[in-house]
């Protein structure tokens, strides 16, 4: 990876990290779950707008071939990964929903396996094995002791699906259009989906404290515009396989943001379980070579 690629994906990470803390703190200040992310994302929406409409900007329009996978990539990146995040802080700490986030390159490799028929070596099935285990055990701690399935922390594996299976079809995107651009489509296409959660809105906004409302207005310009731009530059620039892999980073970003803001720290089940779910995705990603390959790249 090119020292830009690696600049940009590094920056992503750590604004990406510090989102679920600050997620956190809106939910804890008085914004609903469905009030939040529709918020972030008029805001961001509204960045990107002004961008298109600053004159200048040279920003295009998408082609209409490319829109009905614009609409969908948008659901599927913005949209549901930004609703399972959203409602699963609601039950899970900041830190935890990190760590599971921080799995997407396990998803990843299993995309590439179903869809673009990559082959994995017997460590990468080991990998794959690995990881899973470490899943289960994040996925069990984040309810304590009790051992039983977090409904916030299935939440926050269906945002890390619907992400890796983002992250994976936007590249072919990014040879037609340059990165603000594709990210500005999929930010208003993803955006769509949350005026669902419109009714009550502005008694919500009334009732927040003046934490939550910085918190929103963070989590809208950064990780909901800033970052997502960051990240699809990087994608253009290098190898998915090494970008992606920058997502080891993540987890531990968001333990230190939630211990140092909102002091919280993961349970000891679901540290373990995030070494392991760790592990995993090394021995997949470095050991194994075998995800997101040089002819992967040439497919897409």
């Amino acid at each position: 990876m090119n020292t830009k690629a690696l600049l940009m994906a590094f920056i992503t990470i750590i604004i990406w990290g510090s989102a679920f803390a600050a997620i956190r703190a809106s939910l804890q200040g008085g914004y609903d779950a469905g009030h939040l992310v529709l918020v972030r994302y008029l805001i961001a929406s509204g960045l990107f707008l002004i961008y298109a409409l600053w004159p200048g900007s040279k920003f295009r329009l998408p082609n209409k071939s490319d829109l009905l996978r614009i609409i969908i990539l948008g659901w599927t990146g913005i949209s549901v990964y930004h609703i399972g995040v959203t409602f699963g802080v609601q039950t899970i700490t900041a830190g935890t929903a990190g760590m599971l986030i921080g799995s997407t390159p396990i998803f990843t490799a299993i995309i590439a396996i179903l869809i673009l028929k990559e082959r994995l070596t017997s460590l990468g099935w080991i990998g794959l094995g690995v990881g899973f285990i470490g899943i289960l055990c994040i996925t069990l701690g984040s309810t304590g002791p009790s051992l039983t399935l977090s409904n916030g922390a299935i939440l926050v594996l269906i945002a890390a699906v619907a992400t890796s299976v983002f992250f994976v079809f936007q590249k072919t995107l990014l040879t037609r259009y340059n990165p603000i651009e594709l990210t500005a489509y999929f930010t208003w296409a993803g955006t769509l989906p949350f005026f669902f959660f419109s009714p009550g809105l502005f008694t919500s906004i009334q009732n927040a404290t003046i934490e939550a409302h910085l918190s929103t207005l963070y989590v809208g310009i950064f990780p909901a515009a800033i970052a997502y731009v960051t990240w699809a530059i990087a994608l253009s620039l290098g190898n998915a396989s090494s970008v992606a892999s920058m997502m080891y980073l993540e987890p531990a970003v968001a333990i230190c943001v939630a211990w140092i803001w909102l002091s919280e720290w993961p349970t000891t089940l679901s540290l373990i379980g995030g070494i392991i779910a760790l592990s995993g995705v090394f021995i997949i990603n470095v050991k194994g070579k075998t995800i997101l390959s040089k002819r992967w790249t040439r497919q897409i």
